[in-house]
């Protein structure tokens, strides 16, 4: 029998392979599935701070200076100073990042959409109710 940590993981490699796909039908051969945290994080209208995207998706804040770096040389961000602190940066979608940001929101929904046929809609509801609680951290015993 195979341990629910593998389990988890050969699930997450098989959803990654399939937005990868997408997301390259989509024209954006570029972009890789962890991509598409930030795409979703970033604050369409003002910007976010680069701590606040690390927060938001989990991720250390030297490895999301590293994938802004990467898409901000590809086009899909800038950054630009903080009005409310002179010494911060926001990470902002250029035109390309915003649409590209549209089509990432695409390609989940159409993932989330195939998966919920796969699974049928009860297991698919019994599924994310488990993933949500299995994220949340666990209280330790007295």
């Amino acid at each position: 029998m195979t341990d629910i940590t593998r389990l988890l993981l050969e699930a997450r490699r098989s959803l990654a392979g399939e937005l990868d796909a997408d997301l390259a039908e989509r024209g954006y051969p570029d972009l890789r599935p962890g991509h598409v945290a930030l795409f979703l994080s970033v604050d369409r209208r003002s910007g976010s701070r680069l701590t606040d995207l690390a927060d938001h998706t989990r991720l250390t804040k030297q490895a999301m200076m590293s994938m802004v770096d990467d898409l901000e040389s590809h086009g899909y961000v800038r950054r630009v100073p903080d009005p409310a602190d002179a010494r911060a940066k926001l990470v902002r979608l250029t035109a390309r990042g915003r649409r590209a940001a549209a089509e990432c929101r695409r390609a989940v929904q159409a993932l989330e959409q195939r998966t919920r046929r796969q699974l049928g809609d009860r297991s698919y509801d019994t599924l994310r109710e488990s993933l949500e609680t299995l994220s949340e951290p666990i209280e330790p015993e007295e």
